[in-house]
């Protein structure tokens, strides 16, 4: 497929071929807001979306990168992308983004919540901050955006949510108990939040991804370094995964294609949590490789 091949590049840029899978307008006229969408997946779900009819928000606190981001997202697809500084970590200022949105774009359809952080890093070795930090912004952030938007829009209107989640606390992944733990918080609150918010017509659904190619993460954590050390060859699917594939499971929950899907976490990691050698030692030499390269 032409939108996979594509795909074979590091940086924030559109596809420069796109093949549909699904129809054209699946989310014609619709509103998007993204968490974290200036970069890596969260840029390109917002890409598939505009070029599926949808407006979009895409929503960090680096105003100068989402700006380059918004200009080249609405010049590849002609649909409009409204920037907005934002930290997930603080309600007052998801409060203003949110207010910026319904003024300018008129209504939110879909939110998606991408931002997050994450390092290696061995539990004897993690500060208290950085844990702290951690499950602040993937799980808080994650909280914080959701009640923001159900309370001023979803409640009356309706609306889906995806959340970007991780396997990472599904067989307890060395080096990452901070993230592992905010991510499997995120994975409970998607199911509390289908139970509670389902009445309003509101879908809460999640995407766990795998080791994706592109992505600042997965340059950090495995790259190269990993391709070498023969990871991917205990992966069933024999690769990492890309950008687009984690767009379009994230278009599939955010549309009308699983209208009666609420409270799932969509694993698309190519098999990896089941098979991945969850070895210290040798994630410590990637890590370290990786660090050596910064």
């Amino acid at each position: 497929m032409a939108a996979l091949q594509a795909e074979d590049v590091n940086a924030d840029d559109c596809l420069t071929s796109y093949t549909y899978i699904y129809s054209p307008d699946l989310l014609k006229n619709q509103v998007a807001f993204i968490t974290g969408g200036g970069s890596g997946i969260g840029f390109r779900i917002a890409e598939v979306f505009m070029r599926h009819g949808c407006d979009t928000v895409i929503a960090s606190r680096n105003m100068d990168k989402l700006k380059q981001a918004a200009k080249t997202l609405t010049e590849a697809t002609g649909r409009r992308c409204l920037p907005l500084c934002m930290d997930v970590r603080q309600p007052e200022s998801i409060m203003a983004a949110v207010d910026e949105t319904l003024k300018e774009l008129g209504c939110i359809d879909i939110l998606v919540n991408n931002a997050a952080g994450n390092f290696l890093c061995p539990a004897t070795s993690l500060s208290f901050n950085a844990f702290k930090t951690v499950v602040e912004i993937d799980t808080m952030g994650t909280f914080n955006t959701c009640k923001v938007v159900y309370d001023k829009w979803f409640k009356d209107h309706g609306g889906n949510i995806v959340n970007i989640s991780a396997t990472l606390g599904y067989k307890g992944q060395v080096l990452q108990v901070h993230a592992g733990s905010a991510k499997a918080a995120n994975d409970a609150m998607t199911r509390h939040l289908a139970v509670e918010w389902g009445p309003s017509g509101v879908r809460v659904n999640a995407v766990a991804p795998g080791p994706i190619s592109g992505t600042e993460g997965f340059r950090r954590l495995a790259g190269h370094s990993a391709e070498a050390a023969g990871v991917f060859q205990s992966i069933p699917l024999q690769r990492a995964g890309n950008k687009t594939e984690m767009a379009h499971c994230t278009l599939f929950l955010a549309s009308r294609a699983s209208s009666y899907v609420t409270g799932a976490i969509l694993v698309a990691d190519g098999g990896t949590w089941l098979t991945l050698p969850n070895d210290v030692s040798m994630l410590l030499g990637i890590a370290s490789s990786q660090s050596a390269k910064l």
